[in-house]
Formats: C-alpha cells, sequence, structure tokens
C-alpha cells in the first residue's frame, strides 16, 4: 500500500512521521499527474499546492478547524487528503465535482468557485466563533495572489483587520498567478516580499551584530525596533498588512514542509488575524507544466501525460477562436478599439490581440467591476472597448454595467464567453443568468450567434453602437457548420418553414443563438407528426424586433427556446412583446429550470433539460395539444415522427 492510500483522513496524515511528507508528496504529484491527465481539470495550481495542503491539514484539525479555498480549483490535493481518491470520473456526472462540494465531504466549506470571496467568508465564521464561543476553533482561509487582485478580498480585509484579538489565519499562496501572471500594484507589493530579505531575520542578525557592540550596541537596536513601522518597511513593504493591524510571518517556502508547519503553528496560536505568505510554484514536479509559460497547465483537458498531446482532439473551431480571431481584424481597421480582459487573457481568446496590439490591451486582474467602470471611461474618452469576460463573472459587475455604462449611454461591447450550460465546472460556471439579469438595463442590446458567420456578423454590429452597451454571447463548445436563412425580415433570420404556401403555420418556435440546431431538428419532428412550424433566429434578442411580434401573430402558438434560466429570460421578453402589441397568442418558455445544475457535460444536461431537436419536439407537441392545436396521424403499422421518438 503506498503512503497516500493509507491516507483516509487527516486524523491519519497527522500520524505521519515528518520524514515521511517528501514521499507523500511525490506520491501525489504522480497521482495527480496520471489522474487529472486521463480527465481533464486543474493540474497546474494542484501541483503548486501539494505541501501547503500537507501542512494545513496537519497543523489543523478538519473539520472543526474551517480550511476554507478561495475559488477551490486547487483543492485537489484536500480532496486526497479527506478520503476522495476516486478521480476516475473527475467533473463528470456521478464523479467528484472539481470544486469544493458540501454534497462530497464535511472538509469542504465554500462551493461557489467565483474568486475572492473567501476571506469574506473566513470573517464571518470567524466572528461565528466568537459569538458562540467556539475558542478551540480556528478558520484557515487559503486565497492566491490573484485573487487577492479583486476588490472584494480588500474589503474583507479592511473587516477582519478592526478585530485585532480574533483569531484568522489567512494563507495567501503566491505563485505570481491566477491564470495568467498576476497583475497590479499588489502583484509588485507582493513581488517585493519574494525577492527582498525578511524583517525578522534582518532584524535577528541586527541584534546580534549590535549587542557584540558595547555601550551603543543594545540601545540602538532597541531604538531600531521601536521604529518598527518605518524600519520594517524599509527593508521589505509588509508594513502594509500590518499598517492594517494583520500580523505577517514570511516570505515562507510553500515546498518546505517543516517551514509551512512552523509557520501555520505560529499563526495558529497568534490570537488575532495573521498573514501567512507562502511562495509555491505552479505546476511544480511536472516538467511540460514547469515549462508552460503561457499559465502552467493552469486547466487541461484529457491529454497523453508524456507527449502532452489531446487524447481527444478537437475535430472543430471553438466559439472564443472564432471571436478572437474577429476581433483581431476588427482591431487592424480600427484604432479605436481596445480590449479588457480580468486575469484571462488566453481564456477568453484575447491572446492574439494583445500580441498584435499590446498597447490596446488592458488587464485589469480579478477585478470585473472595474473592467465594466474603466471601459466606461475608456468610451467617454473617444475609444469603443471590449470588455471579454466569462458570463458567469459578468454577475459580479451588474451594478457598474447599470449605472456606469448604461446609465451614461457609454459605447462598451460586452463579450460574454462560457454563456448558457458550460456543464463540467458546475453551478456556479454556468452561464444561464446573463439574459435574465440584464433584460432590466435600458438602452442595451443582447445578440445571440447560431454560428459562426453570425458570431463575426453581430460582433460588427455592436462595434457600430456608440451610445448604449452591447453584449455578444456564445457557449463553450465548437462552433457547428453555418446555418444559412432562407430569408430575413426585419433583423429576425427565417431558418425553416415547413407549412405550404397559403396555409396558414402552427407553430413559431424562437431559437436563440445556439439552440437553432435543436429547433430546426424539433421543426422536422413536429412536422412529421402534423403540426407545421416556423422557426426563426431573431439574432438581437433584446430589444425585441417589432418583426418578430409580426411573425407570430401569424402562427397559433410562440414556443421560445434559449440557453438560459427560464425565469426573466428571452421568453419573457417575448412573450410580454406580444402582450403589449395586443397580439394573443399562446407563448410557451422552453430553457433551463432555475436551479444550481449538477456537474456533467453540456450535452448531458441539455438533454436532461429537454433542449435537444427530440426534447423541444416533444415539449411543443405536449403544448400544442392541450390548446387543440394540430393533429395525429393515424397509422397503425408505421409510427412516424414524435410517436417513433416516444415509442408509441
Amino acid at each position: 500500500m503506498s503512503l497516500l492510500e493509507s491516507i483516509q483522513s487527516p486524523a491519519d496524515l497527522r500520524l505521519l512521521p515528518a520524514d515521511e511528507l517528501p514521499r507523500l508528496a511525490e506520491e501525489i504529484r504522480d497521482f495527480l499527474i496520471e489522474a487529472v491527465t486521463r480527465t481533464g481539470g486543474h493540474l497546474g495550481p494542484n501541483l503548486g499546492v501539494v505541501e501547503l495542503t500537507i501542512a494545513l491539514h496537519r497543523v489543523f484539525d478538519s473539520p472543526k478547524d474551517r480550511i476554507l479555498f478561495d475559488t477551490g480549483h486547487q483543492s485537489y490535493v484536500h480532496k486526497l487528503l479527506t478520503g476522495r481518491q476516486d478521480f476516475s470520473r473527475l467533473k463528470a456526472a456521478g464523479g467528484l465535482s472539481g470544486y469544493p462540494s458540501r454534497a462530497e465531504s464535511e472538509h469542504d466549506v465554500i462551493e461557489n468557485s467565483h474568486a475572492s470571496t473567501v476571506l469574506g467568508y473566513a470573517d464571518g465564521l470567524a466572528k461565528a466563533n466568537e459569538l458562540q464561543g467556539r475558542d478551540d476553533h480556528s478558520v484557515v482561509a487559503v486565497i492566491g495572489d490573484g485573487a487577492l487582485t479583486g476588490g472584494m478580498a480588500w474589503e474583507a480585509l479592511n473587516n477582519i483587520a478592526e478585530a485585532r484579538n480574533r483569531p484568522l489565519v489567512i494563507v495567501v499562496n503566491d505563485n505570481e498567478r491566477s491564470y495568467a501572471p498576476t497583475i497590479g500594484g499588489l502583484a509588485n507589493h507582493l513581488a517585493t516580499l519574494r525577492t527582498t530579505q525578511g524583517y525578522e531575520r534582518f532584524l535577528s542578525w541586527g541584534k546580534e551584530a549590535l549587542q557584540r557592540t558595547p555601550g551603543v550596541g543594545a540601545p540602538i537596536y532597541e531604538a531600531l525596533h521601536g521604529a518598527k513601522k518605518g524600519f520594517k518597511d524599509a527593508v521589505a513593504p509588509q508594513g502594509m498588512f500590518e499598517d492594517l493591524g494583520l500580523k505577517y510571518i514570511g516570505p515562507i517556502d510553500g515546498h518546505d514542509p517543516q517551514a509551512l508547519e512552523s509557520a501555520l503553528k505560529r499563526a495558529k496560536g497568534f490570537g488575532g488575524p495573521v498573514i501567512v505568505h507562502c511562495l509555491t510554484e505552479k505546476g511544480r514536479g511536472y516538467r511540460p507544466a514547469e515549462l508552460d509559460e503561457a499559465d502552467h497547465f493552469h486547466q487541461v483537458g484529457a491529454i497523453d501525460p508524456i507527449t502532452c498531446e489531446p487524447l481527444r482532439p478537437s475535430s472543430g473551431i471553438s466559439w472564443t477562436s472564432v471571436f478572437g480571431g474577429e476581433l483581431v481584424e476588427i482591431g487592424r481597421e480600427r484604432s479605436d478599439v481596445v480590449a479588457i480582459t480580468a486575469a484571462m487573457l488566453q481564456p477568453v481568446g484575447l491572446g492574439r490581440f494583445a500580441k498584435e496590439f499590446p498597447d490596446r490591451i488592458y488587464d485589469v486582474g480579478i477585478a470585473e467591476q472595474h473592467a465594466a467602470v474603466s471601459a466606461a471611461g475608456l468610451a467617454t474618452g473617444g475609444l469603443h472597448p471590449v470588455v471579454a469576460v466569462y458570463a458567469t463573472f459578468l454577475n459580479r459587475a451588474f451594478d457598474q454595467v447599470l449605472m456606469d455604462v448604461a446609465l451614461h449611454r457609454c459605447g462598451v461591447t460586452f463579450v460574454l464567453d462560457r454563456a448558457g450550460v458550460t456543464g463540467t465546472d458546475g453551478a456556479s460556471h454556468n452561464g444561464m443568468w446573463d439574459m435574465s439579469i440584464l433584460q432590466v438595463v435600458p438602452g442595451l442590446r443582447i445578440a445571440a450567434p447560431r454560428d459562426a458567420d453570425q458570431l463575426r456578423a453581430e460582433l460588427r454590429e455592436a462595434l457600430e453602437v456608440d451610445d448604449a452597451p452591447t453584449v455578444v454571447r456564445f457557449p463553450k463548445a465548437e462552433v457547428g457548420p453555418p446555418i444559412p436563412a432562407i430569408e430575413r425580415i426585419g433583423g429576425v433570420d427565417v431558418l425553416m418553414r415547413t407549412a405550404e404556401p397559403g396555409t396558414a403555420p402552427d407553430v413559431l418556435i424562437v431559437a436563440v443563438g445556439t439552440m437553432a440546431p435543436a429547433c430546426l431538428d424539433a421543426a422536422a419532428l413536429l412536422t412529421a407528426d402534423g403540426l407545421t412550424a416556423t422557426v426563426v433566429d431573431p439574432r438581437w434578442v433584446k430589444p425585441v424586433d417589432p418583426a418578430l411580434t409580426e411573425l407570430a401573430a401569424r402562427h397559433r402558438l410562440v414556443v421560445t427556446v434559449e440557453d438560459n434560466g427560464r425565469v426573466g429570460g428571452v421568453g419573457s421578453a417575448v412573450a410580454m412583446a406580444l402582450r403589449d402589441a395586443e397580439i394573443d397568442i399562446p407563448t410557451r418558455e422552453l430553457g433551463i429550470t432555475q436551479e444550481f445544475l449538477a456537474h456533467a457535460s453540456r450535452s448531458e444536461i441539455l438533454d436532461q433539460l429537454g433542449l435537444t431537436g427530440p426534447g423541444v419536439a416533444a415539449q411543443t407537441a405536449g403544448f400544442a395539444k392541450a390548446i387543440g392545436l394540430g393533429r395525429r396521424r393515424q397509422q397503425e403499422a408505421v409510427p412516424t415522427g414524435l410517436e417513433a421518438q416516444r415509442g408509441i
């Protein structure tokens, strides 16, 4: 049995002799490389926190002591040390989550994988311990240097520092990176700490040297020690933390088990808020990750661990790459177009733009709120900024989109990657909220392209708008083949008509963005089942095009299909537009149920939600039957259409 296999709980880990820890760390790294390259997942961050996580679980007593991970993508080692060593279905349906999960273990506390939140949780938990007299319970918050660029982290630090006697340990996992290298003033501050001799070591040396000097040595030492802040700042600027009232320990070698345990024990016994600054190497122990300058294998797909070639090579191109390529073309044509990212240059497709136009790209760190307001300033200054973020992360900047960008009628384009069902990253990464949240923003316009050609066209259309915010959204997926329109009415593309010329069609199916293929399949099935249909793509789903309401008036039922939450989304907006136009036609909205979705593949989740061709067809047929529409073909021998799908 390996050392790792013998560790089924933190209690087992604490019984392990200290001289066995390097071997355990090596086994964990070997396990991670083998397991995560097979399934895909966050490899680099976890390779970097092996010794740190071991030390945390040896010094603190989880779950009595709460160990919290910001974002949580670096929690794989934590999972291994708390009895979860089956990684065969990591991030797949029925397997381990890629993030902490309360359903998996009592050792997991925070499931929200949005960055910079952990210090707020820690502040609340420390206050709860204090009020309920749990003096023997510790709270430990592990936060990366990248997450410390987020404003929420500093809001929390400001509150944490108010209580000098309330125990709370903050471990800064400093690998100089979030996805990409960490940027900003705080990053520079931490870099200074990394490269400056530690104050405590300097002071210790000074004490020994000065006290050997007869007569004047001791008084000079005391004077220097009394002038702690100024002297300390001159030697190493950790005074920034101590000015807030936070004890600082470090920098600590994040791969030295003995040094880590010593520092954490000191922090645990301090009796107030303490920062333990640990220097780690992302991707440590796996040479390809160490050499990967882009992101040190932050997240990988299933790859060969030796060659690093994909085990399942992609046969197509991604939505992200289409966007990235088109933005470069636009950048060559328009010098006023600039781009903003929130610490995710490569994941959102801005790498090529940054390479070609390095003076027109701004990485603001994990600070989506600032990104939106800075974009408003850029627009006010005569430029057209493109803010590229994951759809779920725009939630964090809603107030700024509303009150800073929209209120001031700024021409800012938000490009939302990972819109709709994302899948394997779990509940907090699904981009299922944007088309509902943004419906309430006056003047804002939303485009949902159905294919690569429409993405290119709608991005250009968005960049022509200089008096309002625009949004272009697309999923985490490969782009399918082009879907041509047979006609454009107003701004609405007609994709299919199954009714005979001169006859009134039964159902208008409004296909939002990438739901178009499923809706076309559904229309074919409905036609075989005796219901005629028209499939349209609105292209711009906010505001509702008047041409869409006019089209709806020629049908007997309207069904909207969107890769977004059903509540308050495009379907609700279409229904309201029909009521406002006094068009009395039944409407039904298909979309994502308003719940936090468990991790699974995008296709699995869409199938469960009924957002596939057969699923849309079956639900639409049910709606039609409920209002007395359509006819069912009576064929005893060979069932067709939906009957075949239902097994009738």
